[in-house]
């Protein structure tokens, strides 16, 4: 896949939440409010350290005492409120960038070629969206409060702690230089594992999603040990991975604890010998002992969200790149359409290849005349699947055109050539719903009738009747399902769809004789008075 064209992920991201960009901005207001309420907290401390002080030899004054105690608990209450303001906003907005993230993702898929799904494995890009979106959304609503709150404290911090004494706030920042230095290494030499990780979790999905759609393959050819081993192959390559990550984010908490509990250690040396040659009052080294905690804290907080934002970087240049993959052409201006389809179709000197410098069919013509059978046939690999894509423009022709009733299909949108096909294919495809649900797919308007009367012609509406809920029997894992009903199903649908043409895409391989006998008689009928490519 191709990478994000600007190099940041970070940077992609930002400009698809620019439209939530002023409530962010009201959220981290208010997360600075709250950090800088706490910031007036430990200065308040040391007056009443102060006060208390004073006070020993002669009488302490409790009413100065009890006004300062009052203005930290308002000045602590709404430190709360805006902290507790900023997080419901945060979980708002983040849940909406992620509803929008998969909404676009999930629409994307519908613009995409089919060429693009025929070259990527499908687990991968559904972790993309959903383990990824799922990363991406978390990480928003934990990391961008923190990040501002943590920022506001540090820089707070070390403006009082200079306004108080600045020889102690130079003694405490030394101490914490080194902290910062070693933090970004970790975090350059890092973020490469990251990336492995959302990688490996991407090809590990595509693995178990391609094992178990084919587990009943994998037994019959006894391949479970080749399994087996191509998945803990990947496995470990995840976990080696994910171990290196996690291990080089996880130095960097402790590291900056040690820094803060050194840091706190110096102030108060310092300060001491300050207070011993009487340059500052009890006080200053109570607030100053606050504000080191305020200062190192934040350093440990930036920590996990550096961690957190190289997670969301991996996730965020993965769904980018999906997002970012080239989408069929835009035909909102192409007004092509059969009225009254016939179904005369023509294959004009046609050229085709999946990739231009390797042409597979050369030349090629056929016409098809109204109500014709048209039998496909040839060897793998010759052809026949391909010729049904174009037909469908599901692939575009290089050269030549297809028409439909002499109007070229390529004049027309590709929702204008489906509509004039139903088709039953080998692989059949059954979506958790009712059997109902299932025939009727896509198309309004459809009878309780007409779907009884299609079951009926494939000789499906019996097994129907018997099962506890009829036609609203829901289809799901539970309900085992022969090949052979899951067929007659895709077939009653074709039925249903009623389409002028038909494409057959060895619709009986998967039944016995009897079901093959039933299916061949209902699709006699279905093809009555059609063009069917067979």
């Amino acid at each position: 896949m191709r990478r994000s064209k600007n190099g940041s992920p970070l940077a992609d991201l930002i400009r698809y939440c620019r439209s939530y960009i002023p409530i962010i901005v009201i959220a981290l207001a208010l997360a600075c409010a709250s950090a800088v309420m706490t910031l007036i907290g430990p200065n308040k401390l040391g007056d009443i350290t102060d006060i208390i002080t004073e006070g020993l030899m002669t009488n302490i004054d409790l009413t100065a005492v009890a006004q300062i105690a009052v203005l930290l608990v308002v000045l602590y209450l709404v430190s709360w409120g805006c902290g507790f303001s900023q997080n419901a906003i945060m979980a708002n907005v983040t849940q909406k960038i992620s509803k929008k993230l998969r909404r676009d993702l999930y629409h994307k898929t519908n613009r995409m070629p089919l060429n693009y799904f025929d070259t990527h494995i499908y687990g991968d890009v559904l972790s993309r969206i959903t383990n990824d979106v799922d990363l991406i959304g978390q990480t928003l609503n934990m990391s961008i409060g923190t990040l501002v709150s943590s920022l506001t404290l540090f820089v707070g911090s070390l403006i009082m702690m200079l306004i108080t004494n600045w020889i102690m706030a130079l003694a405490g920042v030394a101490a914490t230089v080194v902290g910062f230095l070693f933090m970004m290494l970790i975090m350059r030499r890092s973020q490469k594992y990251f990336n492995m990780q959302q990688d490996e979790l991407g090809r590990i999905n595509g693995h178990v999603e391609e094992i178990y759609g084919g587990h009943t393959v994998v037994k019959a050819y006894c391949g479970e040990n080749a399994a087996r081993k191509e998945f803990h192959e990947m496995n470990d390559r995840l976990y080696i991975s994910a171990w290196k990550s996690q291990f080089m984010s996880g130095i960097m908490q402790p590291l900056m604890l040690f820094i803060g509990n050194l840091g706190f250690v110096v102030v108060c040396v310092v300060g001491a010998a300050l207070a011993i040659n009487g340059r500052i009052e009890m006080g200053v080294i109570v607030s100053f002992m606050i504000y080191i905690r305020m200062f190192t804290q934040p350093l440990s907080q930036l920590a996990q969200v550096a961690t957190s934002l190289q997670s969301t970087s991996a996730a965020s240049e993965r769904v980018f790149e999906f997002l970012g993959e080239g989408e069929m052409a835009d035909e909102t201006g192409k007004t092509g359409e059969v009225e009254s389809v016939k179904g005369d179709v023509v294959f004009d000197h046609v050229k085709f290849g999946y990739n231009p410098d390797r042409i597979i069919i050369k030349d090629f013509s056929a016409h098809a005349e109204p109500g014709q059978k048209i039998a496909i046939v040839g060897p793998t690999g010759a052809g026949k699947s391909t010729l049904v894509n174009l037909l469908m423009r599901f692939y575009e022709v290089n050269e030549g055109e297809i028409r439909i009733d002499g109007v070229p299909t390529h004049t027309m949108t590709r929702e204008k050539v489906h509509e004039n096909f139903c088709m039953v294919l080998q692989d059949t495809w059954i979506f958790e719903g009712t059997i109902r649900e299932n025939i009727v797919y896509a198309k309004e308007g459809v009878k309780d009738e007409d779907v009884k009367e299609a079951c009926k012609e494939v000789g499906l509406d019996h097994f129907i009747q018997t099962l506890p809920d009829g036609y609203d029997t829901i289809l799901d894992d539970s309900l085992n399902l022969s090949a052979g009903q899951k067929q007659l199903i895709t077939i009653a649908r074709a039925m249903i769809q009623d389409a002028p043409m038909l494409i057959l895409d060895e619709a009986t391989s998967s039944v016995d004789t009897r079901t093959e006998q039933l299916i061949n008689e209902s699709m006699d009928k279905l093809m009555r008075g059609r063009t069917s490519f067979v």
